[in-house]
Protein backbone atom coordinates (compact mmCIF):
# COMPACT_ATOMS: atom_id res chain seq x y z
CA UNK A 1 0.00 0.00 0.00
CA UNK A 2 1.13 3.49 -1.12
CA UNK A 3 1.50 6.54 1.26
CA UNK A 4 -1.71 8.17 -0.03
CA UNK A 5 -3.70 4.44 0.44
CA UNK A 6 -1.76 4.37 4.17
CA UNK A 7 -3.25 7.83 5.06
CA UNK A 8 -6.32 7.25 3.52
CA UNK A 9 -6.48 4.15 5.61
CA UNK A 10 -5.33 6.09 9.17
CA UNK A 11 -7.54 8.61 8.13
CA UNK A 12 -10.78 6.55 8.28
CA UNK A 13 -9.74 5.16 11.09
CA UNK A 14 -9.86 8.73 12.81
CA UNK A 15 -6.41 10.02 12.71
CA UNK A 16 -7.22 13.84 12.20
CA UNK A 17 -3.26 14.51 11.39
CA UNK A 18 -3.33 11.89 8.38
CA UNK A 19 -6.39 13.71 6.96
CA UNK A 20 -4.68 17.19 7.62
CA UNK A 21 -2.06 15.79 5.96
CA UNK A 22 -4.10 14.54 2.76
CA UNK A 23 -5.81 17.36 2.52
CA UNK A 24 -2.80 19.68 2.50
CA UNK A 25 -0.79 17.57 0.33
CA UNK A 26 -3.61 17.75 -2.84
CA UNK A 27 -3.97 21.57 -2.46
CA UNK A 28 -2.07 22.40 -5.65
CA UNK A 29 -5.03 19.53 -7.01
CA UNK A 30 -7.79 21.80 -6.07
CA UNK A 31 -5.78 25.21 -7.41
CA UNK A 32 -5.35 23.41 -10.56
CA UNK A 33 -9.09 22.95 -10.82
CA UNK A 34 -10.01 26.29 -9.83
CA UNK A 35 -8.40 27.92 -12.41
CA UNK A 36 -10.57 26.54 -14.83
CA UNK A 37 -13.14 28.55 -13.77
CA UNK A 38 -11.13 32.13 -13.61
CA UNK A 39 -12.85 34.80 -15.46
CA UNK A 40 -16.60 34.37 -14.29
CA UNK A 41 -16.73 36.90 -12.01
CA UNK A 42 -16.50 34.70 -8.69
CA UNK A 43 -13.37 35.47 -6.44
CA UNK A 44 -11.02 32.86 -6.94
CA UNK A 45 -10.00 32.15 -3.31
CA UNK A 46 -14.05 31.36 -2.38
CA UNK A 47 -13.85 28.78 -5.39
CA UNK A 48 -10.94 27.15 -3.65
CA UNK A 49 -12.78 26.98 -0.61
CA UNK A 50 -15.57 25.20 -2.11
CA UNK A 51 -12.85 23.12 -3.88
CA UNK A 52 -11.71 21.94 -0.82
CA UNK A 53 -15.04 21.04 0.76
CA UNK A 54 -15.09 18.66 -2.18
CA UNK A 55 -11.95 17.27 -1.45
CA UNK A 56 -12.54 16.23 2.13
CA UNK A 57 -15.35 14.84 0.92
CA UNK A 58 -13.17 12.64 -1.67
CA UNK A 59 -11.12 11.99 1.51
CA UNK A 60 -13.92 10.61 3.78
CA UNK A 61 -16.08 8.66 0.66
CA UNK A 62 -13.12 7.01 -0.95
CA UNK A 63 -12.89 3.32 -0.80
CA UNK A 64 -9.38 1.03 -0.55
CA UNK A 65 -11.10 -1.27 -2.63
CA UNK A 66 -11.11 1.32 -5.76
CA UNK A 67 -9.13 0.23 -8.60
CA UNK A 68 -7.85 4.19 -9.18
CA UNK A 69 -5.13 6.33 -7.75
CA UNK A 70 -6.92 8.82 -5.14
CA UNK A 71 -6.39 11.90 -7.43
CA UNK A 72 -8.79 10.15 -9.91
CA UNK A 73 -11.48 9.89 -7.69
CA UNK A 74 -11.01 13.44 -6.49
CA UNK A 75 -10.80 15.20 -9.50
CA UNK A 76 -14.56 15.21 -10.29
CA UNK A 77 -15.59 15.04 -6.66
CA UNK A 78 -13.90 18.53 -6.58
CA UNK A 79 -14.97 19.55 -10.16
CA UNK A 80 -18.66 18.86 -8.88
CA UNK A 81 -18.63 20.84 -5.90
CA UNK A 82 -17.16 23.96 -7.52
CA UNK A 83 -20.33 23.22 -10.40
CA UNK A 84 -23.22 22.56 -8.26
CA UNK A 85 -21.71 26.27 -6.04
CA UNK A 86 -21.85 27.95 -9.25
CA UNK A 87 -25.35 26.88 -10.03
CA UNK A 88 -26.59 27.43 -6.75
CA UNK A 89 -25.68 30.85 -6.19
CA UNK A 90 -27.66 32.44 -8.45
CA UNK A 91 -30.86 30.73 -7.10
CA UNK A 92 -30.60 32.81 -4.30
CA UNK A 93 -29.42 36.49 -3.56
CA UNK A 94 -28.39 36.37 -0.17
CA UNK A 95 -26.24 39.70 1.08
CA UNK A 96 -22.67 39.16 0.55
CA UNK A 97 -21.16 38.72 3.84
CA UNK A 98 -24.03 35.64 4.34
CA UNK A 99 -22.67 33.99 1.14
CA UNK A 100 -19.00 33.96 2.92
CA UNK A 101 -20.01 32.79 6.19
CA UNK A 102 -21.79 29.81 4.33
CA UNK A 103 -18.56 29.03 2.05
CA UNK A 104 -16.53 28.87 5.81
CA UNK A 105 -19.08 26.69 7.69
CA UNK A 106 -19.72 24.55 5.14
CA UNK A 107 -15.69 23.73 4.79
CA UNK A 108 -15.73 24.14 8.68
CA UNK A 109 -18.34 21.31 9.05
CA UNK A 110 -17.12 19.10 6.51
CA UNK A 111 -13.83 18.95 8.25
CA UNK A 112 -15.29 18.65 12.28
CA UNK A 113 -17.60 15.69 10.58
CA UNK A 114 -14.64 13.53 9.59
CA UNK A 115 -12.61 14.83 12.65
CA UNK A 116 -15.55 13.86 14.85
CA UNK A 117 -17.42 11.15 12.81
CA UNK A 118 -20.47 13.07 13.39
CA UNK A 119 -21.93 15.85 12.44
CA UNK A 120 -21.12 18.89 14.75
CA UNK A 121 -23.54 21.03 16.23
CA UNK A 122 -23.82 24.43 15.51
CA UNK A 123 -22.17 25.47 18.86
CA UNK A 124 -18.67 23.34 17.44
CA UNK A 125 -19.17 25.24 14.11
CA UNK A 126 -19.37 28.81 16.07
CA UNK A 127 -16.46 27.94 18.10
CA UNK A 128 -14.55 26.97 15.36
CA UNK A 129 -14.66 29.70 13.11
CA UNK A 130 -15.12 32.10 15.76
CA UNK A 131 -18.59 33.51 15.25
CA UNK A 132 -21.47 33.61 16.99
CA UNK A 133 -24.26 30.94 16.88
CA UNK A 134 -26.47 33.17 15.39
CA UNK A 135 -24.88 33.85 12.66
CA UNK A 136 -23.66 30.38 11.80
CA UNK A 137 -27.42 29.53 12.12
CA UNK A 138 -28.44 31.89 9.55
CA UNK A 139 -26.17 31.43 7.12
CA UNK A 140 -26.86 27.38 7.05
CA UNK A 141 -30.41 28.48 6.95
CA UNK A 142 -29.58 30.45 3.67
CA UNK A 143 -28.75 27.46 2.19
CA UNK A 144 -31.50 25.16 2.99
CA UNK A 145 -33.45 25.93 0.29
CA UNK A 146 -30.36 25.09 -2.30
CA UNK A 147 -29.75 22.05 -0.60
CA UNK A 148 -33.60 20.96 -0.47
CA UNK A 149 -32.70 20.14 -4.10
CA UNK A 150 -29.94 17.99 -4.20
CA UNK A 151 -32.18 15.44 -1.83
CA UNK A 152 -33.11 12.01 -3.62
CA UNK A 153 -36.44 11.92 -4.69
CA UNK A 154 -36.95 8.82 -6.72
CA UNK A 155 -37.41 5.36 -5.96
CA UNK A 156 -36.65 1.85 -7.11
CA UNK A 157 -34.26 2.57 -10.18
CA UNK A 158 -34.29 5.70 -10.33
CA UNK A 159 -32.90 5.63 -6.48
CA UNK A 160 -30.42 8.34 -6.16
CA UNK A 161 -31.63 10.88 -8.25
CA UNK A 162 -32.64 14.60 -7.14
CA UNK A 163 -35.21 17.63 -7.80
CA UNK A 164 -31.77 19.15 -9.77
CA UNK A 165 -31.72 16.17 -12.09
CA UNK A 166 -34.97 16.83 -13.34
CA UNK A 167 -34.59 20.52 -14.02
CA UNK A 168 -32.86 21.19 -17.49
CA UNK A 169 -29.82 22.42 -17.67
CA UNK A 170 -29.51 24.89 -20.48
CA UNK A 171 -25.80 24.74 -20.57
CA UNK A 172 -25.57 21.11 -20.37
CA UNK A 173 -23.52 19.73 -23.85
CA UNK A 174 -24.87 17.38 -26.22
CA UNK A 175 -22.11 15.48 -24.93
CA UNK A 176 -23.12 15.11 -21.78
CA UNK A 177 -27.02 14.28 -22.79
CA UNK A 178 -25.45 11.42 -24.66
CA UNK A 179 -23.39 10.03 -21.87
CA UNK A 180 -26.36 10.32 -19.47
CA UNK A 181 -28.86 8.16 -22.10
CA UNK A 182 -25.86 5.52 -22.76
CA UNK A 183 -25.59 5.64 -18.53
CA UNK A 184 -29.22 4.80 -18.30
CA UNK A 185 -29.44 2.29 -20.86
CA UNK A 186 -26.22 0.20 -19.44
CA UNK A 187 -27.70 0.25 -16.10
CA UNK A 188 -31.11 -1.02 -17.55
CA UNK A 189 -29.26 -3.85 -18.29
CA UNK A 190 -28.16 -5.31 -15.55
CA UNK A 191 -30.05 -7.65 -13.08
CA UNK A 192 -31.83 -5.97 -10.31
CA UNK A 193 -29.29 -7.09 -7.94
CA UNK A 194 -26.68 -5.84 -9.84
CA UNK A 195 -28.49 -2.39 -10.49
CA UNK A 196 -29.21 -1.99 -6.43
CA UNK A 197 -25.14 -2.32 -5.77
CA UNK A 198 -24.29 0.28 -8.27
CA UNK A 199 -27.28 2.86 -7.53
CA UNK A 200 -26.28 2.43 -3.80
CA UNK A 201 -22.31 2.74 -4.66
CA UNK A 202 -22.89 5.51 -6.89
CA UNK A 203 -25.95 7.24 -6.41
CA UNK A 204 -26.85 6.99 -2.79
CA UNK A 205 -22.62 6.99 -1.86
CA UNK A 206 -22.62 3.91 0.28
CA UNK A 207 -19.67 2.26 1.21
CA UNK A 208 -19.14 -1.38 0.19
CA UNK A 209 -20.34 -2.36 3.95
CA UNK A 210 -23.35 -0.36 3.68
CA UNK A 211 -24.34 -2.12 1.02
CA UNK A 212 -23.47 -5.97 2.35
CA UNK A 213 -25.56 -5.23 4.98
CA UNK A 214 -28.42 -4.24 2.90
CA UNK A 215 -28.17 -6.87 0.52
CA UNK A 216 -27.10 -9.38 3.05
CA UNK A 217 -23.87 -10.34 1.50
CA UNK A 218 -20.50 -10.06 2.67
CA UNK A 219 -18.24 -6.90 1.33
CA UNK A 220 -15.89 -8.88 -0.06
CA UNK A 221 -18.63 -10.13 -2.36
CA UNK A 222 -19.89 -6.65 -3.24
CA UNK A 223 -16.44 -5.77 -4.36
CA UNK A 224 -15.74 -8.21 -5.93
CA UNK A 225 -19.16 -8.15 -8.34
CA UNK A 226 -18.80 -4.24 -8.11
CA UNK A 227 -15.44 -4.64 -10.37
CA UNK A 228 -17.40 -7.48 -12.70
CA UNK A 229 -20.28 -5.07 -12.87
CA UNK A 230 -17.95 -1.96 -14.14
CA UNK A 231 -15.82 -3.76 -15.88
CA UNK A 232 -18.75 -5.38 -18.38
CA UNK A 233 -20.56 -1.66 -18.49
CA UNK A 234 -16.82 -0.59 -19.54
CA UNK A 235 -16.55 -2.51 -22.12
CA UNK A 236 -20.12 -2.30 -23.60
CA UNK A 237 -19.50 1.13 -23.43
Amino acid sequence: MDETMTLIARAHQGDKAARDQLICGNMGLVWSIVRRFSGRGYDMEDLFQIGSIGLMKAVDKFDLSYDVRFSTYAVPMITGEIKRFLRDDGLIKVSRSLKEMGIRVAAVRESLSGAYGREPTVEEIAREIGASKEEVAASIEAGAEVESLYKNVGQNEEAGLCLMDRIEDPDETQEQLLNRMVLKELIGELSEKEREIILRRYYAGQTQTQVADALGISQVQVSRLEKKILQRMRDRF
